[in-house]
């Protein structure tokens, strides 16, 4: 009796599936079974099933109530290999890569569907090509060979049984959604913008502020229009590049203060306002669609809703059911530890095990006790801020951590070369791709030059920089950023293992943070799963190293009073 076994759904509703042996071919003769959901449910034995995509298949298992703990996903194993191998961006599908095997025409992948708000079904899915159990099979074979060619075998099979594990989390995180209390939701509304007007236009606290700003300058000006504002400030005398706050704020004019107001307003109202509260949330519940591996980091996206952006005022909506409580678990300091496993570096490792602050820990060593300067060196040293007093930072954490900063530089340099940069488990960053020169230029709206640098990581679909310290800088941060995601990866499977017996359910996470609800007895147990998964999830990513990876967390019935 094998323990792994691949599927297929057919379109009446059932399934074609069939053992396999060790080195994935056919072990046994294909089955054809009436009901996909009894055909995984009478196979309890099953330890991990293969199938093409699980956003295809699990859906439909997880609403028929039948679990599965571990899968393999064709595609998403198809896009690691084609990464590792310097072909990013070719086609993903099944279909796709039994015709590479075979020398065939490739077709194109299937356009990605735009989300439907308010719901987590896949039924308005782009249908993909399809592909018969045996050729899947035969895909998957060939699949099991370019792992055994990669440059570390065993830590990209991890890798991709940690995307597919993503997927299995993704699938229950959009079936369960995220409490949301629609009523607090429009008190906050009011509270923050005032009255509505008929005919949808602005509500009542931002046209009054649009007042304040025209008559600072004097003239009629609509601050949602960066130009009109930057052309008001050069009529004032000003000269400003952009209306970020960050740059206003260091304006002295009578304007700035109900402009920066204006600018916070309006991003509230635009993206999670009366509009967004009708469309997205249902029965209690936001549910985002969530897109693992949704960056060439790995870090995952969202197809519409802006989950991985929800205010802090907004949070004040997302509340725990009665007699449950929500776990918010958020990851202390994730990049310089993950810097430190990847690098080995035995300073920079010892710092990142002990039990106090890191940063402070860093700033005793090399930086006489000044926390922010060492915070600044350190980040300056992931995210490439290595001009002016970053110059500095780094060279003094060059001294104390020298094998640290060697890891990144030599990233940045293979990125400026144009040669493949992998993470520790093998998740590739193409050469000659990598993100914009700034947040701005890739589309990614902030207002925090900190923020800016931190984020500017994201991958720009078809974006092909041209300037080699770009392409360095992002190298750089990707092999951090990047573990750092394959962890939180193995981090979730391992939570959501530990919850299986709970009535507990992870609910919401973005790369850092994870959370889970739960009954109030639950939460306890849900604090320890926390820290035994990223304990465990540390161990299986990089081995056996003094680093330690603790999450912060807190057990609250608001979002809004984690933090």
């Amino acid at each position: 009796m094998t323990d792994r076994w691949a599927l297929a759904p057919t379109e009446d509703g059932g399934a074609e599936l069939a053992p396999l042996g060790p080195d994935g071919v056919s072990a046994g003769p294909l089955l054809r079974e009436p009901d996909l959901a009894e055909s995984v449910r009478s196979r309890p034995d099953v330890t991990r099933w293969v199938w093409r995509s699980t956003a295809e298949v699990y859906p439909r298992l997880h609403d028929a109530g039948v679990r599965v703990e571990r899968c393999y996903d064709m595609e998403a194993a198809e896009t690691l290999l084609l990464g590792h191998e310097g072909r990013l961006g070719e086609p993903r599908s099944a279909a796709a890569a039994l015709a590479r095997l075979r020398g065939g025409p490739v077709p194109p992948d299937p356009p990605q569907r735009s989300a439907e708000p308010g719901s987590q079904s896949s039924l308005f899915e782009p249908r993909p090509v399809h592909v018969p159990l045996e050729q899947l099979i035969e895909v998957y074979e060939h699949q099991q060979r370019r792992h055994d060619a990669t440059a570390h075998p065993e830590r990209m099979r991890l890798l991709t049984a940690a995307e597919s594990a993503g997927m299995l989390v993704a699938t229950g995180m959009n079936a369960s959604g995220l409490p949301w209390r629609a009523d607090v939701h429009r008190e906050v509304l009011h509270e923050l913008l005032g009255e509505r007007y008929a005919g949808g236009g602005e509500p009542r606290r931002l046209a009054e502020l649009t007042d304040e700003v025209s008559a600072a300058f004097g003239r009629r000006v609509r601050p949602d229009l960066p130009a009109d504002v930057v052309k008001a400030f050069a009529q004032a005398g000003i000269k400003v590049k952009s209306t970020r706050r960050w740059e206003i704020e260091t304006v002295d004019h009578p304007a700035v203060k109900p402009l920066v107001e204006y600018k916070k307003l309006y991003r509230i109202w635009v993206a999670h306002g009366w509009s967004w509260l009708q469309d997205w949330v249902r029965d209690g519940r936001f549910r985002p669609e969530y897109l693992p591996g949704g960056t060439v980091t790995g870090r995952w996206v969202t197809n519409g809703g802006g989950a991985l952006q929800i205010p802090k005022v907004i949070r004040r909506a997302v509340i725990a059911d009665p007699g449950w409580r929500l776990v918010v678990a958020d990851a202390d300091q994730m990049e310089p530890r993950v810097l430190a496993a990847i690098s080995r570096d035995p300073g920079l490792m010892e710092v990142a095990g002990r039990e106090t602050d890191l940063y402070q820990s860093v700033s005793d060593r090399a930086f006489a006790g000044n926390r922010d300067q060492a915070k600044l060196a350190v980040l300056g040293a992931v995210y490439g801020q290595t001009s002016g007093d970053g110059l500095k930072n780094l060279a003094a954490l060059r001294r104390r951590f020298p094998k640290a900063v060697a890891y990144v530089d030599d990233a940045a340099r293979a990125g400026e070369e144009g040669r493949l940069v992998r993470t520790w488990l093998g998740r590739t960053c193409p050469p000659a791709v990598g993100a914009a020169d700034s947040a701005e230029e890739a589309g990614i709206p902030q207002d925090e030059p900190a923020v800016e640098a931190a984020d500017a990581d994201e991958w720009v679909p078809g974006y092909a920089s041209t300037n080699s310290r770009a392409r360095g800088r992002f190298a750089r941060n990707f092999v951090v950023q990047g573990s750092a995601a394959d962890w939180t990866l193995l981090v979730l499977a391992a939570l959501r293992r530990a919850c299986r017996d709970m009535a507990a359910e992870l609910v919401f996470f973005q790369h850092d943070e994870v959370i889970v609800h739960c009954p109030a007895e639950e939460a306890d147990a849900v604090v320890t799963a926390v820290r035994e998964a990223a304990d465990l999830a540390g161990r299986l990513t990089f081995g056996e190293t003094p680093v330690r990876f603790p999450f912060t967390t807190a057990v609250v019935e608001c979002y809004a009073d984690a933090k």
